[in-house]
């Protein structure tokens, strides 16, 4: 870890699952962005961040070993403003490195990567100061590979990281539980949303709660024709699942944000600790 002479919190950090939605919000004040605009200041001050990312993925698990994470811009179509948009902050490659040695070889560096909207466009509420070191990692999407990584095998991932948490890391993941890019309302972005995208949410809200989480390992593929229009791919749903791994016996989830955006997309979001 690299040293860090502000004040931080001592004890087990929590966790976050955030639902980061459209590029948008980065430059937007809504009921959402406000949510994380109240949620940051609340929070135990972490020595580094560590975000699980929607939009990294890999063959393998990844951790960015970078110093200073450059800006990535994996976006298109939107205004100009957005491609200004920046986050000045450090990288935390030592903390990286120790993820990937405590791995098991799990988990290997990138010297390279940078930031992606999945990181940035929530930071920038949540710390603005940008005065944490953040690093990313990618989701194991096993290009190439005929048979991909079953949905287990990254919340049992996940599970590799618990000891961040004692070392003063905020490990975030930044994604969408309900996320359907080609049936979105691009034209208003606080429109009702469709029915389906109510009923997935609502199931996977209760699942959560009741801690059965071996029932969302499966939920994409057997949960008829609402799932496969909200987890139509598994991109977005990974963190979420990869968050839930990281919940410890006895640790409760507390809901911080909930409501959609786009009609398509869930925001629903949660603290765990």
């Amino acid at each position: 870890m690299e040293p860090d002479r502000s004040p931080h919190a001592t004890g087990k950090m929590p966790v976050l699952f955030i639902g980061h939605g459209s590029p948008m919000n980065m430059v937007m004040e809504n009921r959402f962005t406000r949510s994380l605009a109240v949620l940051g200041p609340s929070l135990p001050r972490p020595r580094a961040i560590l975000v699980i990312s929607a939009h990294w993925l890999t063959k393998g698990s990844l951790v960015a070993c970078t110093d200073r994470p450059r800006m990535i811009y994996d976006f298109s179509g939107f205004p100009p403003e957005l491609y200004q948009v920046t986050y000045g902050c450090s990288g935390a490659p030592a903390c990286a490195q120790h993820s990937a040695d405590r791995s098991g070889g799990a988990i290997r560096c990138d010297p390279s990567r940078g930031l992606d909207h999945a990181a940035y466009a929530i930071l920038r509420h949540l710390f603005p100061a940008a005065e944490i070191p953040v690093f990313e990692m990618s989701l194991d999407y096993a290009f190439g590979d005929p048979h991909p990584r079953p949905i287990q095998y990254h919340y049992d991932l996940a599970r590799r990281l618990a000891h961040l948490r004692n070392e003063g890391v905020l490990i975030i993941g930044s994604g969408n539980m309900v996320h359907n890019l080609g049936l979105v309302d691009f034209a208003e972005m606080e429109r009702e949303p469709f029915g389906w995208a109510e009923e997935a949410d609502a199931w996977m809200r209760d699942r959560i709660l009741a801690g059965e989480h071996r029932e969302l390992f499966t939920y994409p593929y057997t949960g008829g024709e609402t799932a496969v229009r909200a987890v139509p791919t598994l991109d977005h749903y990974l963190p979420m699942i990869c968050a839930l791994g990281l919940q410890e016996e006895g640790e409760k989830v507390r809901y911080i944000f909930e409501g959609f955006q786009n009609g398509s997309m869930s925001m629903r979001s949660f603290r765990i600790g």
